[in-house]
């Protein structure tokens, strides 16, 4: 899920936050055929593996489902074939109880058919899709009569410190700052570049280290002191000062995109009053999902 939004405060700063967040999608349990009765739990045994074999030679060489091109074979996960899908079931829960992080996953149980594949033809004709998303990387199976798991492991890339990763966010403004961009339906000329300034990486470092601690998202701060606050605070004497703030983005290079995306702070990058940025992220280390919170403080000075 992403959150965004902007403010203006004298006489400018426009305020841009996006909220990312990691999700996971809730099982789509299919029963086909005959069979209304609720599956057994789960058992992997020495059939079940022949049904992992086939979809990846049919993600190899698919059929039918609208031309969808080949894709990369998914990886046999024990985890994924130890689940078991029932009425009810939360796939985050029950992953997470087998030591499994998935920022995706996705569950189908076919009943009725005899061997794999009988399974494997009814996946094809009604479940192509799923089972050609690309988006997947991991499978598990059982016979539970079948049971499909697919899932895409949550991977947490490592960041540079927070200053490294701000000078990163300043090399991506200044490319989209070097051309021509339309923000919604404003159009921009290039504008100059902007130049690193340790005050105003300081006072997005104090507001990120704020919304990772206390696990909210805003650009007022519990004392009530707003961007313009903290840019004096932290010793940047002003003339003009904005902000934009992202959550959940991974990388630097993903927090810039997300702000690029949407108009108020396409704008706010692409102001060519601006002639200096910092900026900076936090992680509260009690989060097991490590959520970056951004903070990209702009200013012109007096």
């Amino acid at each position: 899920m992403r959150r965004v939004g902007f403010s203006a405060f004298g006489p400018i700063w426009n305020a841009v936050s996006t909220f990312t967040s990691l999700f996971l999608r809730v099982a789509a349990i299919a029963v086909l055929g005959w069979s209304a009765v609720l599956p057994a739990p789960a058992r992997a045994d020495a059939v079940s593996p022949q049904l992992a074999d086939l979809i990846n030679a049919y993600r190899a060489a698919p059929t039918g489902c609208g031309g969808r091109p080949p894709v990369s074979a998914l990886v046999a996960e024990p985890a994924l074939s130890q689940v078991r899908i029932g009425t009810g079931t939360m796939l985050e829960s029950a992953l997470r109880s087998l030591g499994y992080r998935a920022d995706r996953a996705q569950a189908i149980t076919v009943s009725g058919p005899q061997d794999a594949a009988g399974a494997m033809e009814v996946l094809q004709k009604k479940y192509c899709a799923t089972i050609l998303d690309p988006a997947f990387s991991a499978i598990g199976t059982a016979r539970t009569d079948w049971q499909v798991l697919l899932a895409h492991p949550l991977l947490i890339p490592a960041l540079p410190g927070w200053e490294e990763a701000g000078r990163q966010i300043l090399a991506e403004v200044n490319r989209a700052r070097g051309a021509a961009r339309s923000c919604g339906a404003v159009a921009f000329a290039p504008a100059p570049p902007v130049s690193w300034n340790g005050k105003l990486g300081i006072a997005a470092l104090g507001h990120s280290t704020v919304l990772a601690r206390d696990r909210y998202f805003s650009h007022k701060e519990r004392d009530g002191s707003e961007p313009a606050d903290r840019a004096l605070r932290a010793g940047y004497q002003w003339q003009l000062v904005g902000e934009n703030i992202a959550s959940g983005n991974r990388t630097p290079q993903e927090a810039v995109q997300a702000w690029l995306d949407s108009p108020g702070h396409c704008a706010n990058i692409m102001n060519p009053r601006f002639s200096e940025m910092g900026a900076a992220y936090s992680i509260n280390p009690d989060n097991e999902n490590r959520t970056a919170y951004w903070t990209q403080m702009f200013g012109r000075p007096l």
